[in-house]
C-alpha cells in the first residue's frame, strides 16, 4: 500500500472495525496522515489525490514545527 499524500510505501493499519471487514484506518509512518478504507478514491488513490496537497518526504525535515502554545495571561 503507498500513501496517497507522501507516495511512502511505509503504511500501517492503525484500527480495524470491530465487527467484520467493515473498514480499515491507515496510517504513513512518514507524513503521519491517515485515511479510512471506506473514503473515496480521491483521497485513497495517490494518482487522483489531489496535486496540491502532496508532500516531498526528503522535505518533511525541513518543515516548521508547530509553535509552543503560549502562557496564559493573568487577569
Amino acid at each position: 500500500m503507498k500513501c496517497p499524500r507522501c507516495d511512502s510505501e511505509s503504511v500501517s493499519v492503525m484500527v480495524k472495525s470491530p465487527v467484520g471487514d467493515a473498514w480499515e484506518i491507515y496510517l504513513c509512518d512518514t507524513c503521519k496522515f491517515s485515511w479510512r478504507s471506506t473514503e473515496g478514491s480521491n483521497i485513497t488513490d495517490p494518482d487522483q489525490y489531489d496535486k496540491r496537497f502532496k508532500l516531498n518526504p526528503a522535505e518533511l525535515d525541513a518543515f516548521d514545527q508547530i509553535p509552543p502554545i503560549p502562557k496564559l495571561l493573568k487577569k
